[in-house]
């Protein structure tokens, strides 16, 4: 998918493909992998994902005419994603969280529905930064460059808040966990 890419008409004319139509094609390919993650992100409340994921979206097409100098604009959307999702946790009203049950989860077949609440709600009670360290780490698989850039931070930085957000995983999770991963 190229912002120069050319489609051969009927008529044997070349017609240059409109800045929309190849954002829609990146936004189609990309929206289900951002959403996964801003799921992750904000510990399972998809609400506040959908609007993350459509926050970047827009970012992205703001920027769009200047993607063809972005060498991977799935990877910059990751990015403007977490940016995005740590601007709004500092903001004051996102500590709010509204009250009452979760509506049941819907089932998805070969998975655990304990252990992913389990992994869920202990990761919803990270903070914004360490979540965030732990999603690009270890869901993402990014190095450790990687996180530390989307994250505006030092590389030290990203590896002292992964051991550390690791360690409060396994001690909030402790026996629970691995009663659960046995199932």
């Amino acid at each position: 998918m190229g912002r120069t890419a050319w489609l051969g008409r009927t008529g044997g004319e070349p017609a240059r493909t409109s800045r929309a139509d190849d954002f829609r094609e990146f936004a189609a390919a990309r929206a289900n992998q951002l959403f996964r993650s801003a799921s992750l992100l904000t510990g399972g409340d998809t609400h506040l994902a959908e609007d993350l994921v459509q926050e970047t979206l827009g970012r992205m097409y703001a920027l769009w005419g200047r993607v063809a100098r972005i060498e991977n604009p799935a990877g910059y959307a990751q990015t403007v994603l977490v940016r995005t999702f740590l601007t709004h946790q500092r903001r004051r009203s996102a500590t709010e969280r509204p009250l009452g049950e979760l509506p049941e989860p819907a089932q998805v077949p070969g998975t655990d529905p304990d252990l992913r609440i389990a992994l869920l709600d202990a990761l919803g009670r990270l903070s914004a930064q360490d979540r965030a360290v732990v999603v690009l780490r270890y869901w993402e698989d990014r190095s450790v460059e990687e996180t530390a850039d989307a994250m505006r931070v030092s590389s030290a930085a990203v590896r002292t808040r992964s051991v550390r957000a690791l360690a409060k995983l396994r001690e909030q999770l402790g026996d629970r966990f691995a009663e659960l991963a046995e199932r």
